[in-house]
């Protein structure tokens, strides 16, 4: 399997006539600049080519509101109304419309440019309460979607325990999440099994806690002794809410307390930590640890202003993913992440730090190097080892149309609207774009959920 790509993203900038090979399972096995034709012969021709993004934090049912949650007979609305109308669908979804949400959204992920997703996967049980017959019931529909897409996955299935901060149970609108780490590891442990006999790269498995305040310490210690491998995942300190309840109860900041019990390490992603503080922010760059920003559902809820400055200035790595689904491009979560900033300090290119060079291809790097960690697979681009990940560009989009190659980047993020990718090769294969196969499925489902 042989490519040229007139133009391509390699080693965090833009290159030309960039000779790219695939080996038989899969990963980049050769990648050159400047190839010759004698070089080339026999190479399949494409245009402008960037590596596939890694989406590190999704909760797929939640496509299915997408849009929907954007009224209210509240005089105040915020996230926690918010998030009674989530539980609502919730308690509706079953496997199968489970399955045709998650493979529709998988393809519109993949048409956006996305290559892999971290499914942070915490409806286990079914409707009243109680484990399936096959606790793993949900995640094999999540499973499902991605092999009928062509998606590559990252499954975390999320433990999730009580309700709050020194409370012992989950409320009644919360059964369904109800998962110990025996529960949550039992299906990670098949899930990771099923990665061996699935097609090989594409589906990998971790755990996820789904915070602090669902989560005990005992818990988070036994997971993190159970997995010395595999990535873990957390959302942490996306309300102000959840920090004061946090002090309140542990008399220490969210990541302050999870840093002092635990030995954090690069096999953390910690989602959000929207109102992380800049000592709390060291602590992370320190321990190896990443963060995961989802800037267009932080921005959907109201949920505070990441400090993007300090962990640029600190070299925090980091990713980014759709979380809510709202919005499913990458390019408009790495919009998202630099306006605001822009609009907060009044100024311009505020991911340059005012250094030399170019906004997107910076955001577009940092990106792809974090996803790949939250992955946990070879995927920081177009490079030997890596998976044979990769998007063409259309450049007669709206977008891109008359942009010089150099611009490209830059254009695709900073100019509106988003365009979805020519073709898209996950593992060196080619993916056709299933939308309209799928688009009967979904639009059942969601007629199911809704009705």
């Amino acid at each position: 399997m042989k490519w040229l790509a007139e133009h391509a993203w390699v080693d965090g900038a833009w290159a030309s006539q960039v000779l790219l090979e695939a080996d038989a399972s899969g990963h980049w096995q050769r990648v050159q600049a400047h190839a010759t034709p004698q070089e080339s012969q026999g190479a399949q021709p494409l245009g402008t080519v960037l590596p596939g993004m890694t989406n590190a934090h999704s909760h797929a049912f939640q496509r299915a509101m997408a849009g929907l949650a954007e009224r209210s007979e509240r005089a105040q609305d915020d996230f926690w109304s918010w998030r009674e109308r989530m539980y609502q669908v919730a308690l509706r979804i079953g496997p199968d419309a489970l399955e045709s949400v998650a493979a529709w959204l998988y393809a519109e992920m993949l048409r956006a440019g996305y290559t892999q997703v971290c499914e942070f996967h915490y409806v286990h049980r079914d409707p009243q309460g109680h484990a399936y017959a096959d606790p793993a019931e949900m995640a094999w529909a999540l499973v499902r979607a991605a092999q009928r897409t062509g998606m590559g996955l990252t499954l975390l299935p999320t433990v999730y325990m009580r309700q709050g901060f020194g409370q012992d149970s989950l409320n009644d609108t919360q059964r369904r999440f109800r998962a110990d780490p025996d529960f949550v590891l039992e299906v990670q442990a098949r899930l990771a099994q099923h990665g061996q006999n699935h097609r090989p790269g594409l589906l990998h498995s971790g755990v996820a806690l789904h915070s602090l305040r669902a989560v005990p310490l005992s818990a988070l210690r036994d997971v993190d002794q159970a997995l010395p491998q595999a990535p873990l995942h957390i959302h942490v300190a996306e309300q102000d809410k959840e920090v004061q309840d946090c002090l309140a109860h542990h008399g220490r900041r969210p990541i302050e307390w999870l840093a002092e019990q635990l030995p954090l390490n690069a096999r953390w992603h910690l989602v959000h930590a929207t109102h992380a503080t800049p000592q709390e922010l060291r602590l992370l760059q320190q321990s190896g640890a990443t963060v995961v920003l989802c800037p267009t559902t932080e921005a959907n809820l109201g949920d505070g202003r990441f400090d993007w400055v300090t962990a640029l200035s600190l070299g925090l790595k980091g990713s980014v993913g759709t979380d809510s689904h709202v919005n499913r491009n990458w390019t408009e979560e790495l919009r998202w992440l630099e306006y605001v900033q822009r609009l907060e300090w009044q100024q311009h290119n505020v991911s340059l730090l005012h250094q030399a060079g170019e906004t997107a291809g910076r955001l577009f790097n940092w990106a792809l190097d974090g996803g790949a960690a939250a992955s946990g697979l070879p995927l920081r681009g177009l490079a030997v080892g890596q998976r044979a990940d990769m998007v063409e560009l259309d450049l007669s989009s709206d977008a891109l149309l008359g942009v010089p190659a150099a611009h490209v980047l830059d254009a695709w993020v900073f100019s509106t609207p988003s365009s979805t990718v020519r073709r898209v090769f996950v593992g060196a294969q080619a993916v056709p774009d299933r939308r309209a196969e799928l688009a009967p499925g979904f639009v059942q489902a969601m007629a199911s959920l809704l009705s």
